[in-house]
Parts: C-alpha cells; sequence; structure tokens
C-alpha cells in the first residue's frame, strides 16, 4: 500500500485569513496617491508643513483603532547612517500617546544578554494588545554592523539568517502586524549629512566611532544588505524601501505608506464639554514667597 504523504506547509498562507479579516472590519482613509514619477525637486517647508499637520490627524485615528481593536504592531527601521531614521520615528510619535506608542532603541548587548538566543531581548519589548513599538534599529544589527564589522561569529551570522525568517512568521502568526523599512541614502547625501553633524554641535552625538567606520566600509555594507534582503524579504514581512535624500519626502512617503498597510476606521469621539470648575469655596492661595519659582529670564 503506498504511503500517504501530507502535502508541504506553505508559510506563505499562514496569514491570509487574519489579512482578509482586519480588510473586511476596517477600510483604509481615502488618501489619494499621485503616480510614481522621479523626484526633480525637495518638497517646499509649506507643503511639508501642511501635507504633514493633515498625516498627523490619521496617525491619531490608527493609534485610535489600535487601541480599540487590541492590535499589536510593530515596526522595524533600519538603513544606511544618517538615512533619516531617527527623523521618522521622530515625526510618527510627534502626535501619538506615548502611554500606548513607544520607541525601543537598544544599546550595546550586556555581557549576561550576549550568553542569550540572540532574539531574547528583543522579545521582552515586543507590543501587547493596543500597543504600536517602533524598532530604532532592531534584530538586524547582526545582519549588518555585526557581519561587517567582525561582531559576529560567520556561524552566528548564517545561523541568524536561517532563523529570523522563521522568527518573523512566528511573530506575525501570534497576531503581531510586521512592518519592516529600510532607509537607502546615497553617498554624496550621507556624506553631506555627516558633515553637517560634525559642523553641529548639538548634533555631534549623531557620530559614533562606529557611524566613520561604516564609511570606510560602504561595499560591505552593501554586500550585505543585499545578502539580508535575499534571506529575509518575505511574503509575511517584505522590506520596503524608502528613498531618503530628500528627508521631508520620505517622512510623508513613510507615513503615507503605513497608513494605507493597516486598515483602520476613524474612531475620534465627540467634541468634549468641560465640566464648570470647582467654587473656591473660601480657598486661600499660599503666598507667592513660600515657593520657588523659575526665574524669567526673557522679556
Amino acid at each position: 500500500m503506498a504511503k500517504h504523504k501530507e502535502k508541504p506547509v506553505d508559510h506563505r498562507e499562514d496569514n491570509k485569513a487574519a489579512v482578509e479579516t482586519a480588510k473586511t472590519e476596517a477600510h483604509a482613509p481615502d488618501i489619494p496617491t499621485p503616480a510614481p514619477s522621479t523626484p526633480k525637486k525637495r518638497i517646499s517647508r509649506e507643503f511639508y508643513e501642511a501635507e504633514l499637520a493633515r498625516l498627523n490627524v490619521e496617525l491619531v485615528k490608527l493609534e485610535e483603532w489600535i487601541k480599540a481593536r487590541g492590535l499589536k504592531v510593530v515596526i522595524v527601521f533600519e538603513g544606511r547612517d544618517a538615512a533619516g531614521k531617527g527623523g521618522v520615528i521622530k515625526t510618527i510619535m510627534e502626535p501619538l500617546n506615548p502611554r500606548y506608542a513607544r520607541v525601543v532603541a537598544l544599546g550595546v548587548p550586556t555581557e549576561r544578554e550576549k550568553t542569550q538566543w540572540y532574539f531574547q531581548r528583543y522579545v521582552a519589548h515586543l507590543p501587547a494588545g493596543g500597543e504600536l513599538v517602533l524598532f530604532d534599529r532592531s534584530w538586524y544589527n547582526r545582519a549588518g554592523v555585526e557581519r561587517v564589522m567582525g561582531f559576529c561569529t560567520e556561524d552566528e551570522y548564517r545561523e541568524f539568517l536561517r532563523s529570523c525568517p522563521e522568527f518573523e512568521r512566528m511573530l506575525v502568526r501570534s497576531g503581531i502586524v510586521l512592518i519592516k523599512y529600510w532607509f537607502s541614502v546615497s553617498d554624496d547625501e550621507q556624506e553631506r549629512r555627516f558633515q553637517a553633524r560634525i559642523d553641529d554641535p548639538t548634533k555631534r552625538w549623531k557620530l559614533s566611532p562606529m557611524d566613520l567606520q561604516s564609511r570606510t566600509k560602504w561595499v560591505e555594507y552593501s554586500k550585505a544588505k543585499d545578502a539580508m534582503f535575499a534571506a529575509t524579504d518575505i511574503k509575511q514581512a517584505p522590506w520596503n524601501v524608502v528613498n531618503a535624500d530628500d528627508k521631508k519626502r520620505a517622512r510623508l512617503n513613510v507615513i503615507r505608506h503605513l497608513l494605507s498597510v493597516i486598515p483602520y476606521e476613524d474612531l475620534t469621539p465627540e467634541p468634549i464639554v468641560l465640566p464648570p470648575r470647582q467654587p473656591d469655596g473660601g480657598y486661600v492661595r499660599p503666598p507667592f514667597t513660600d515657593q520657588t519659582f523659575v526665574p524669567d529670564m526673557y522679556p
């Protein structure tokens, strides 16, 4: 009697049902998308501020939907040094409630963390229901800086490329919405931004010794990025590449894309009417001289 062969599991279908359910429950906002074109000039400040103000309202609506539906959202930001990841993260976070949206930017692992399963310290920061987490760099450190600078062994690197797709599929199957952005910046633009940081005392902290070394290994980083994409650009969590030479354009494009990939509805509450303030009831405020005030140094 011929043995029955089990059909191989197609992981690409793992999250299909969840995605279809989300599409029937909600819809993306009506934000018209312009036809693709090659940008010939930078976006003006006037247009940028007006468009960002509009998108900020939609970001708040999205956060309210995430809270109401108990969604768990993870956004990974990776890319070249000085590609503008931090600016995009700051722009997204500005209108959001930090009780439900937070940024995770981990430093160098401790000696104890180095002995853990590689993904372990990132798992600790994953969202609960109703939360949005933005990873300012993530587990992809192993495929980038650790690979290029020799901070991991060849076996550790190869194991990461094998494990990462399965790790991310597991996250998606658990109900996490995983979105990955790669910020691409040209060699000339990166050099200009590096020089601007050197010239500005308030931005020099952004240039670490590792950033400077990365300038000497541009090709090695490019090869590492290509290998990383080949292994981890999966259907359940594809890489979304951002042309980041124009910072303003990149910020608007990322926010619009984010709003388009998570279906949501407008749950804006009804206008609030302030209740009358309690009568003072004879309350007398203590003298100003009994308190220490911050000096008013400006006319």
